[in-house]
């Protein structure tokens, strides 16, 4: 049965996304869901995502309607350029530490109508000591996977168990260019603090054949999928945060997941042995285009303008024939590793459209070689940020190049279009691991990254040996997806329970 609030009655729901695109993005998505539900909604922004927002999307953007409004805090960070991406320390320490003060201020001034329900995504843990201190329920929101999610919620049981953080002589070394992959499995950017131990930890297979077993729900995995891996520190901010977030949620009157009930039964049940109330919504996109957004349509979801030209390019390719290539929107990679890929697309003879942001590369300015400009002109698009799910979705892409992000990998399970896996850090090992062997989607590239294997990848993908297989799978799971769905699917039964916890 469908839930909905009394006439005349209008609950109110204040929603805090974690300050990334990914996350904004997903939270903004369940916001627009809930206002056709009938509540009014309060979606808070920082005053810099903010202003990012305005100036990609223009100064009306999130004007809202009277029953959904935007409001904003401080993050506390110095200013930076509108067009720069903060790195994570400092955002995830000004998250900590900076914003539970103004977060009061704007809840205690939020009274018409009279607030309802926090709704926060999972790694604000402040909005727990806020709901606590105001006397205000909370719900938590996961715009990851569940099998992710598990991981961050499982790394106070590797560190009691002694798997983290590593035992090494060598607390602090150089970050030079053939670990500056991994050093994202810290969340620390910074040369000062590198987090490995000695290379033998990364060399002799340590971290690949420790296999982690009788975790709730999940299956047998390697250590080396598990975030924060290379840990060596115990005090490591990055590790500290995520672990102490996932332990606060466990306060929450409910927990919710981007996922459905298919495709991570197993995980959700595990969950739901740690958790009082789980509930499995998605894919939000889905729900999404069943209902009437009213003048919430405009609203859009990304910090970067999106290039639309490409979708007219894709009109030029034959059905299946392009792969798409996307890193996401934090993830950075070497001048080495940008030119690997550029020649593994080039030697490959498929066409392709390339996502490069500005920032791609760490520190540097994203060039490519003029090798690759000749040989890939007629049938290459290169452009710095686009519509991904219009993207997936256009009948030219066949194939999905990507970081593993799990709004990457639910918009291609959506879209029925299979992947290659370059999981860099956080939840996207195990979203790799899940998707290429339990989801039977995906093929992992070599963390390494030379051009001959990515060449072979692309390859295989687009019509090798596994590209049948894939494509398959991908396309079970596009339907499957959709039937979960559906007016009596099941993450629309529990999104009406997620939001019964709410009203009650």
């Amino acid at each position: 049965m469908e839930s909905k609030p009394e006439a005349n009655y209008m609950p109110h729901l204040v929603l805090i996304p974690y300050p990334f695109q990914s996350h904004i993005k997903t939270m903004l998505k369940l916001a627009k869901l809930l206002h056709s539900k009938g509540f009014h909604i309060t979606f808070v922004n920082t005053e810099f995502n903010h202003q990012r927002f305005l100036k990609t999307r223009g100064p009306d953007a999130l004007d809202g309607l009277p029953n959904f409004r935007f409001e904003t805090i401080p993050d506390g960070l110095p200013p930076s350029h509108i067009d720069a991406s903060q790195e994570t320390i400092p955002l995830a320490m000004a998250v900590d530490n900076n914003m539970l003060a103004p977060f009061k201020v704007l809840l205690a001034k939020l009274d018409n109508p009279p607030i309802t329900c926090i709704v926060s995504d999972v790694f604000m843990r402040f909005t727990v000591t806020a709901a606590e201190e105001l006397g205000l329920p909370i719900v938590m929101f996961v715009t990851m996977s569940a099998c992710g999610f598990m991981g961050f919620k499982q790394l106070h049981h590797l560190l009691e168990k002694g798997f983290l953080p590593l035992k090494g002589t060598n607390l602090v070394v150089e970050v030079t260019e053939h670990v500056v992959g991994l050093v994202f499995d810290s969340w620390d950017l910074t040369p000062t603090s590198c987090v490995f131990t000695d290379e033998s930890y990364l060399t002799n297979g340590y971290l690949e054949n420790t296999i982690i077993e009788g975790l709730p729900g999940m299956k047998p995995l390697r250590l080396t999928d598990y975030p924060y891996t290379q840990v060596i520190n115990p005090n490591d901010f990055g590790f500290n945060f995520v672990m102490q977030a996932a332990e606060t949620s466990v306060k929450a009157h409910a927990i919710a997941f981007h996922t459905f009930d298919a495709l991570e039964q197993d995980v959700l049940d595990g969950l739901s042995t740690i958790f009082p109330r789980v509930y499995s919504v998605g894919p939000l996109q889905l729900l999404l285009n069943q209902i009437q957004q009213d003048g919430l349509s405009s609203i859009g979801y990304n910090l970067w303008k999106e290039d639309s030209e490409c979708l007219q390019w894709l009109d030029t390719k034959d059905p299946k024939s392009v792969i798409y290539v996307n890193f996401g929107s934090i993830a950075v990679m070497t001048a080495e590793q940008l030119v690997e890929f550029a020649m593994g697309l080039a030697n490959s003879e498929i066409s392709f459209l390339w996502v490069i942001r500005p920032d791609l590369v760490s520190g540097e300015t994203a060039i490519l070689p003029a090798e690759f400009s000749a040989e890939t002109k007629n049938r290459g698009f290169v452009t710095s940020w686009c519509p991904q799910e219009e993207v997936l979705n256009h009948p030219s892409v066949g194939g999905f190049l990507t970081h593993t992000g799990w709004n990457s990998i639910i918009e291609s399970l959506c879209a029925g279009v299979p992947v290659i896996c370059w999981p860099l850090f956080a939840d996207q090992p195990i979203n790799c691991s899940y998707a290429c062997v339990e989801w039977g989607v995906g093929m992992e590239i070599d963390s390494n990254v030379e051009r001959e294997g990515v060449e072979k990848l692309i390859r295989n993908l687009m019509g090798g040996e596994e590209c049948q297989k894939t494509r398959e799978k991908a396309e079970h799971w596009k339907k499957v997806a959709e039937e979960a769905t559906v007016s009596n699917g099941s993450s629309s039964i529990n999104l009406d329970r997620f939001i019964n916890e709410m009203l009650h």
